[in-house]
């Protein structure tokens, strides 16, 4: 299959779930105006930090760079740790036809035919994106750390800056694990920008004690591994391999925690009201107790964050090779996060976030692919300039809802598209037998997941008794590339 026919596949996967797969004439020429125009006139102070070291971390091919970093030793072993966000609504107008757009979808989706953006490309891989050697908007959060991790104070406002270097996560775990031999990019952003390899080192020192912190509390150690199509120079999809996390991020994670925490308790502090994302508590917990008690671990019956973080590392420990699939079944039983409404005025409203280890948490810091991110953002700016707040707790729960449901249509998406492009590669191997872990089971349907390629289908025979977790041995039956199906039957 090329990448046109999985493109169109994602057209109707898209439109079948609710979600728009191209632009309005009106949001095209709004993003046209704004290239010709550039941002809208700020409200508030704009200090200039263009002179710090800011620099990013991403994927190799991401154009839509949302954060800068950038931190500084202070007495006492402590420091200041400054996390730049886009400044993305300088450019879409609210309720504009960019911004119905954005509200409609609710979510960049980032498919295996390619991504449909949740802005247009004029500005969320340009106009906003803190490319390198630019000068760039951005609401910065400035955190002060102590020796421990913890975060003792924070500040938000507005502010210039400048992305001195870009840098890749591969470039940058490498480099982790052997300083001494360092990829071409980052040798010569490391020879370009004299303080980056101090900042990368008090960067990675940072994000160590963020995470210690939250481990402390309760945060899960988990590790997953997703699927990333690869398609030859003709265009031609011949792999979907796996896509593991590394070091540089786990880093940003932490930092971008960190960002999220303070950006959500500076609105509750203003009395504003703001979008939390949560996860109260797992949706299977009884599934993990079990799980646990097959390793012959006991876990308490109700949830218990510190005692289930204790059974993973043990876990970790014992079987490296096996960890990612416990994670996994841990992460399915756990449930989906979700958007909440807090209302702002101290009787709460949202709960904190489970596997995260922390009360209060706002996604703010990707507004370029997220609109929770750009509504978090409008509200920061608002409540800067001495504003009322742009929505009330009422809009905010239903934007909270909307967006909950997009995200799963969106991902949902996400899944058919893969396994459209799976179908395609095993479409040969019909009755050829695999290994398997039970990725789903509810009234819905059982799921598994094999490992080459990476992919998950449906288990349609021998699904009784099966639960989330379980090593099977399965035989494909049969693909639909249209459908976006995979059939197993239990070996």
């Amino acid at each position: 299959m090329q990448q046109a026919d999985l493109h169109r596949l994602a057209v109707d996967a898209l439109r079948a779930r609710g979600l728009l797969d191209h632009f309005a004439p009106q949001a095209l020429a709004e993003a046209e105006a704004l290239r010709r125009q550039g941002p809208r006139a700020q409200r508030g102070a704009l200090r200039d930090l263009r002179a710090l070291a800011w620099f990013s971390i991403d994927n190799d091919d991401t154009r839509d760079l949302d954060q800068l970093s950038w931190a500084e030793p202070l007495p006492g072993d402590g420091a200041r740790l400054l996390v730049a966000v886009a400044d993305v609504e300088a450019f879409v107008v609210h309720a504009g036809a960019i911004d119905s757009h954005a509200a409609a979808n609710t979510t960049s989706v980032y498919t295996a035919a390619g991504v449909f953006p949740m802005l247009p490309l004029a500005l969320s891989t340009d106009l906003s994106s803190l490319h390198e050697g630019q000068d760039r908007l951005a609401v910065v959060v400035d955190m002060q750390l102590d020796a421990e991790g913890m975060v003792t104070a924070s500040t938000l406002y507005q502010a210039r800056v400048h992305n001195h270097a870009r840098l890749t996560y591969n470039d940058v775990a490498a480099w982790m694990d052997d300083p001494a031999h360092a990829a071409p990019g980052l040798a010569a952003a490391l020879a370009r920008v004299p303080e980056l390899e101090a900042q990368l080192r008090l960067h990675e020192r940072l994000a160590d004690r963020l995470r210690r912190q939250r481990v402390r509390r309760g945060a899960l150690s988990v590790r997953t591994t997703q699927a990333r199509p690869v398609f030859d120079d003709a265009g031609q999809l011949v792999d979907l391999r796996p896509d593991e996390k590394n070091r540089a991020m786990d880093l940003i994670a932490d930092l971008m925690i960190a960002a999220n925490s303070a950006t959500a308790r500076f609105l509750a502090q203003q009395k504003f009201p703001s979008l939390r994302r949560m996860l109260s508590a797992p949706r299977r917990w009884d599934r993990i107790v079990a799980l646990a008690a097959s390793h012959g671990v006991t876990l308490p019956p109700q949830p218990d964050a510190l005692a289930l973080d204790h059974f993973l590392a043990e876990r970790r420990a014992a079987d490296p090779a096996g960890f990612n699939d416990l994670s996994l079944t841990v992460i399915k039983s756990l449930g989906s996060g979700e958007y909440a409404a807090e209302q702002g005025n101290g009787n709460g409203g949202a709960t904190g976030h489970f596997g995260l280890a922390v009360a209060d948490y706002a996604h703010s810091t990707a507004p370029n692919r997220r609109f929770p991110d750009l509504v978090t953002q409008r509200l920061l700016k608002a409540a800067l300039a001495g504003e009322p707040p742009p929505y009330d707790a009422g809009q905010l729960a239903l934007i909270a809802r909307h967006c909950t449901l997009q995200e799963d249509n969106a991902n949902k998406v996400e899944r058919q598209v893969l396994k459209a492009a799976a179908a395609l590669l095993l479409h040969a191997r019909i009755g050829e037998v695999f290994d398997a872990i039970v990725t789903g089971a509810s009234p819905k349907g059982t799921f598994v997941r094999i490992a080459r390629p990476m992919v998950e289908g449906r288990l349609v025979r021998g699904l009784e008794g099966a639960d989330v977790g379980d090593a099977l041995r399965v035989r494909l039956l049969q693909v639909s590339a249209e459908l976006g199906h995979l059939d197993f039957e239990r070996v």
